[in-house]
């Protein structure tokens, strides 16, 4: 029997916050994917109608998976809440693609990392998230690492810069609003409205700049749509798993492979301040992920 026990305690320690710490680490490398494809496109493609075709793309690749869902699954006493959640998440994807187009990957990275700080905040104002030394403290680190990259003030502030720190806040106020939906809600209906509305909410300002997009294109973005759509349904997981305020300093790894990408794929040459902040940032996930570990307790 004790030999039994020590042999699953390792797999009974990947639940709980752990297992969604492992999410969010998946989805962050899934996300960082599409990053590049953006930084790819966005030259060519105005900014707001490639946000608009990666949601309906995903809407198309997402198609097989809706078909198949019953109207149980998608029932839903919250529909104000999912809508809301829609608009400010489609307002937030828009500035971002914006960024995009106009800062190197890293920067645009750098300054999204304000997001958890909000949602940390948040979830101790709106779900009642305790924070605890150790998470709040590697939160502020990851985040450190973040501004060390950056240098705020030695650069005149671009257009894409304040568009990513008005995103940043909208994006966290719709993962705030994920984690009171996923109590509730089934994964399923959480992606299933999120599509659809956001769908709706670009495609007034899509109309407004569109032109026909070649093949090529479409393939690119229908990879992104794809890429976005396995993060997102992977965020789900980590916050159905964990608490939000335990998943957000595993999201500062973007970071790092977000410099690497823009290293080797457009040849954004990293200075030292970037591999110092990176190095911050790998540490605060180390660190969290070590204490969390030891933290969770074995399942019977």
């Amino acid at each position: 029997m004790p030999a039994e026990r020590t042999l699953t305690r390792p797999r009974a320690r990947l639940t709980g916050n752990l297992r969604g710490m492992l999410w969010m680490a998946l989805a962050g490398i899934m996300f960082v994917g599409m990053v590049a494809i953006v930084r790819h496109i966005a030259s060519d493609m105005h900014p707001m109608q490639a946000a608009f075709l990666r949601y309906v793309l995903g809407l198309v690749i997402l198609s097989p998976f809706f078909l198949r869902l019953r109207l149980h699954h998608l029932r839903s006493a919250r529909l104000g809440l999912h809508a809301f959640r829609g608009l400010i998440h489609g307002i937030a994807v828009l500035l971002w693609f914006y960024a995009m187009a106009r800062l190197p990957i890293a920067e645009v990275t750098a300054l999204g990392f304000t997001a958890p700080i909000f949602a940390t905040v948040g979830a101790a104002m709106f779900l009642g998230e305790r924070l605890h030394f150790r998470r709040v403290g590697a939160v502020l680190m990851g985040f450190a690492g973040a501004v060390v990259i950056l240098r705020p003030g030695v650069e005149v502030i671009d257009l894409g810069a304040i568009a990513i720190l008005v995103a940043a806040p909208l994006f966290a106020g719709s993962k705030i609003i994920t984690k009171s939906l996923a109590r509730s809600e089934s994964s399923a209906a959480i992606v299933a409205y999120l599509a659809v509305i956001v769908t709706l909410v670009m495609l007034g300002p899509a109309i407004l700049v569109w032109r026909q997009p070649t093949v090529t294109e479409l393939g690119w973005l229908a990879l992104t749509a794809l890429l976005a759509t396995a993060s997102h349904l992977a965020v789900v997981k980590a916050l159905k798993a964990a608490e939000l305020t335990v998943t957000q300093p595993i999201e500062f790894l973007q970071l790092f492979w977000a410099t690497l990408i823009g290293l080797y794929l457009f040849a954004e040459v990293p200075d030292a301040w970037t591999w110092i902040g990176g190095a911050i940032i790998v540490a605060s996930a180390t660190y969290i992920a070590h204490r969390e570990a030891r933290a969770q307790p074995p399942e019977a």
